[in-house]
This record gives structure tokens, sequence and C-alpha cells, in this order.
């Protein structure tokens, strides 16, 4: 078990009454498996790739630990060789629609109006557009012009947990009402092939979805206990995206699983410090399914009892990596599996910067 650090500043704890009321996943309809991905990538792109890369692309493709992914496209042929201008403008289409269908689902769980959201926060990693996808969600959704939104961009894979902290914030400004914390991701509008073993890997893993929570203040829920957050701005080429032509490229070390799980050790160490608790008092855990290597050397780096990762084993395998929203979809898996008044849960959730984030949770 990794230690919590001295030094304690990053550290936020939650007094207040701010729990998760609902949570709603959304993924696109269209979906593959990993054999018929592995043959459209070799028939499109195997002619750029080396004897040395196609081997690659058999090898990561076939891991069993992912069975299926969605993606935002009516038709695949549309992610050969797609333009730029193509990219942003399905990226929009296509946030703002799973954005909304999200946010819709997740304010009907909790019962709740659009005009009694005040405050909605927005995270995205896999484009860019100005005005942020918040003020269409506003339009479409038919919230009050006067909430606040905030669009927050370059979280990465761990960008749901910061988005939580800028939510929680906002209802304990806000008079009345709740809050929106929403991540979305179109990870097919960032899609490279080459002979880059960053490349060959994302292709394998990354899918696309979107995830909303409505926070209040009434006493029921999912409280917010305490959080924290690590940056390591040294290794931050182990995992980014890079700009190529324009374009989108992702860059993955493949020592991820030991940086990661360093950094995650000590936020989750920090957060169960904070409330006196240890590894085995936790029920619950969500993790982010960054890849079986490194669920594997996070689960080993806390001291994570193997049958606490069935969501987020079940998540990887049905959606492989959603970026920031997937770390939502093992905590709505576990929930639908039960979780019992007093239950402690902790989701932790790692990516660009590097950086790594956890939550402290408790049912109620």
């Amino acid at each position: 078990m990794i230690k919590p650090s001295e030094n304690n500043q990053n550290l936020h704890s939650n007094p207040g009454g701010a729990r998760i009321a609902s949570i709603a996943t959304v993924v696109p309809p269209y979906s593959a498996d990993q054999a018929f991905a592995a043959e459209f990538m070799r028939s499109h792109y195997g002619a750029r790739l080396s004897a040395r890369s196609q081997g690659l692309l058999r090898t990561v493709f076939s891991n069993p630990s992912i069975h299926k992914r969605h993606f935002a496209v009516d038709d695949p042929e549309t992610l050969v060789d797609e333009s730029a201008d193509h990219r942003i403008e399905r990226f929009t289409e296509k946030s703002i629609d799973l954005a909304a269908q999200a946010v819709t689902s997740a304010l009907a769980q909790a019962g709740i109006g659009p005009r009694e959201v005040k405050g909605l926060v927005v995270n995205t990693c896999t484009g860019y557009i100005c005005p942020g996808i918040s003020t269409y969600l506003l339009e479409r959704l038919g919230l009050d012009r006067g909430t606040r939104l905030y669009d927050l961009v370059g979280g990465g894979c761990g960008g749901a947990l910061p988005n939580l902290e800028v939510a929680q914030s906002l209802l304990g400004a806000a008079q009345d009402g709740v809050v929106l914390s929403v991540s979305v991701e179109i990870c097919s509008a960032a899609l490279q092939m080459d002979n880059d073993i960053s490349l060959i890997v994302s292709n394998a893993l990354f899918g696309d979805g979107a995830s909303a929570v409505v926070l209040w203040r009434q006493p029921r829920g999912l409280k917010l206990v305490a959080s924290a957050g690590r940056y390591v701005p040294e290794q931050r080429e182990a995992i980014r995206f890079v700009h190529k032509e324009g374009a989108l490229h992702n860059q993955l070390s493949m020592k991820l699983p030991e940086l990661v799980k360093e950094a995650a050790g000590e936020v989750v160490a920090e957060v169960l410090a904070s409330q006196g608790l240890k590894p085995k008092d936790v029920r619950h855990w969500a993790l982010h399914t960054g890849g079986e290597k490194i669920i594997n050397a996070v689960r080993d780096a806390i001291g994570i009892p193997e049958e606490c990762l069935a969501a987020t084993r079940q998540v990887l395998a049905q959606y492989g990596n959603m970026s920031s929203p997937t770390v939502w979809f093992v905590l709505k898996e576990i929930e639908r599996s039960g979780m019992a008044v007093g239950d402690w849960c902790v989701m932790v959730a790692y990516g660009a910067g590097l950086s790594a984030h956890a939550y402290l949770l408790r049912k109620s």
C-alpha cells in the first residue's frame, strides 16, 4: 500500500451535504466487436503498416479483456481518412447529442426539471469547439439562461473527477436547485493509424460515450466525502495528445502502468486517511478502465481485492476505455449491483498530465 504524501494540501474534505442524486450513462448505438475492428484496421490501413505493426495489431486486438466498443458513427467507413473539418463537425454533433441524452436521463431519474439546474460543468478532451458544449446543452435542454456554465478541456481520461470538484463547489455557492456534472468524449474523432505502438494500442482500446450526474443537497444518495488529485508534469510525455498536421494523435508510454499506480496509490491513501480508513474498509471500488495492465497495477498498489473489480472489468469488456466518462459507467454498474446504506466507495481516475484523482463516497 502506498502511503499518503506528507503534504496533503491537495486533499479536499467535503463536510457539506452535497450528494450524487443520479447517474446516467449513454453510448452511441453503433458498436463493433474486436474481431470486426481488427479486420477493419487491417483492410483499410494494412498497406501502410510494417510486418511488426501488423503483428502487434493482431496481438492487442485479440486481448480478451475487451469484447466490443461503441462509436459515434452511422457507418464505420466514415472513419477512414476522415478530414479534420468533418471530424470537428462530427465531434460537435455527437458530443452534444450524447451529453443531452445523458442529462435528460439523469434529471428524470432524480425527478428534477431543467429549470431547477443552477450550474453545469462539462469536460472533454477529444475535441474543441467555441463556444463550448455547455452552451449547446443550455439551449437544447431549455436551461435557464442565467445558469452558471463551465467547460473544462485537457483533463484527459481523469477529467471527470476534477469536473465533480468544480460542480460540488458550484452547488455550495448556489442558493437552491441542483448542479450537473457532464463528461463526454468522442474518442473516434482522434482516430489515427500508423507504425506507432501508441496508435495501434489506442485503436484497440478507446470508444465513445457520455455521462451526466445530478448533485443536490437532499439527504439521500452518494455523499461526497473527500477528494484528492496528484499531478506529475515531468511525466507529461507518457500520456497525452500531440498535434501533428492539425490532428490529435494519442501518445502512450509502455511504462504507464508503473507511473499510474504510484500516483493513484497516493491519492487513494490520502482520501482514506482523511476518514481514518484502510482499503479493507471500502466495499466498492470504481476504477477507470485504462486497460487491463493499468487496472492490475492500481489494484496491486492499493491492495484492492479482485472481487471488488467486477464492475471495472465488466465496463472494460463492454465499452473499452471511453476516456473521462468511463469511471461513471463503473460506478453506475456498482449501483446496479447494490450498495447498502453506510457503504464506502472510492472512485479513481487517471490520465493526461500525468494525473490521478480519487473521490471518497458514502451511501446514504
